[in-house]
């Protein structure tokens, strides 16, 4: 059934049980992670998984979490850890709500973008009127960027973004494109923002909150700007044992954001039936420009992020606007459509241009629009 819980809703950190455990944050601080980055330990995914857990039921003070945070960073957090981290997450504070579709999830940083044009809105009714259903999740802008996010792109356009889970699901089957907010989905970990705020730096929490999956898709669609964080990613998708993905896509994005850069962009993929080891995954290179998308990224750059980004999906998607906002919205629409199920990039990309002609793509923006929960 559309909508289905998988998780009760509404719960804070006062609600959730004691942790009966061996490692509280200050042990493995001075034990494991804390030494600095060159003498610290990793964490087993045991470790993690419970010192996630202490974090969401409000178990450390403030400063001890701060330092955790930090100490992690310092060190580089491996797929077993953030791994450990995702499964308490998704065990204790993830409301899932799954739509009837198997949706593509693309957890964009939560941090924003702060130069170029938010493109997911428009590209992931794009993809959903060419037959692959996006599901976005995001919250509040956060550190280091404060930059502009899905939420904000989608309250310019006046859709709701307040919604319940359940009504998220529904959007998805309804729409084909659903969003979930994570002061709804994910309510612990959004109540974590003000020692977030006061850290002021990126941590673990800003890569595990992407894989929340609240739609439970069986399909990740994400962006890296190093291999290596990609294939870091792939990783903690094969070591959790909460995440039900499948199949991980990832393109390298511009401003650390899930909008593929233009130019030659490389292209990582994990699937689990391959069962290749460690997370390791396939990596291609692609040039943007064999599929129509010849532009520098200095053209999608917009002076109010929100308005502007807004403005961007509606004319693109009502045909009242081309070159490098309309090649981009059908370049990262493709991606999107390949990771759901196209055989290539190329074949994505001219679906999306199909669905922009003829119209069907503006009709998805209407049903957004016209969507009450």
């Amino acid at each position: 059934m559309s909508g289905e819980q998988v998780r009760d809703g509404g719960v804070g950190a006062d609600d959730l049980p004691e942790i009966d455990g061996e490692w509280p944050l200050r042990r493995l601080l001075t034990e494991v992670v804390g030494s600095g980055p060159k003498t610290a330990d990793d964490m087993r995914y045991e470790q993690a998984r419970e010192a996630f857990a202490r974090v969401l039921v409000g178990d450390p003070d403030d400063a001890t979490l701060g330092a955790f945070l930090l100490a992690n960073r310092w060190k580089e957090s491996t797929p077993a850890e953030l791994a450990g981290f995702v499964d308490a997450m998704r065990e204790r504070s993830v409301v899932a709500a799954t739509p009837d579709a198997d949706p593509v999830d693309c957890g964009g940083n939560y941090d924003g973008k702060k130069k170029t044009a938010v493109l997911g809105v428009a590209t992931g009714l794009v993809a959903a009127a060419a037959g692959t259903p996006v599901v976005a999740h995001s919250g509040p802008s956060l550190p280091a960027k404060h930059g502009t996010t899905y939420g904000d792109v989608l309250a310019e356009l006046g859709v709701p973004t307040g919604v319940d889970p359940a009504a998220s699901a529904a959007m998805t089957d309804e729409v084909g494109f659903g969003f979930y907010a994570q002061s709804r989905f994910n309510p612990v970990v959004h109540d974590l923002r003000e020692t977030r705020e006061s850290v002021g730096v990126r941590t673990s929490v800003n890569t595990v909150e992407t894989l929340a999956n609240p739609a439970d898709a069986t399909v990740h669609f994400g962006s890296f700007y190093h291999l290596s964080y990609a294939e870091r990613i792939a990783g903690t998708v094969r070591e959790s044992a909460e995440l039900p993905f499948e199949r991980v896509v990832m393109a390298q994005g511009m401003e650390g954001y899930d909008d593929v850069r233009p130019g030659t962009t490389r292209v990582a993929e994990w699937e689990a039936e391959s069962g290749t080891e460690g997370g390791r995954i396939e990596d291609d290179g692609v040039e943007t420009a064999d599929f129509g998308a010849d532009f520098e990224r200095e053209e999608l750059r917009v002076d109010d992020l929100p308005a502007d980004s807004a403005r961007v999906t509606e004319e693109v998607l009502m045909g009242e606007r081309d070159g490098a906002f309309a090649d981009a919205v059908a370049l990262n629409a493709g991606f999107r459509i390949y990771a759901g199920d196209a055989d290539s990039v190329g074949e994505g990309v001219e679906r999306a241009r199909d669905v922009l002609a003829d119209g069907s793509a503006a009709k998805r923006l209407d049903a957004l629009r016209a969507f009450e929960p």
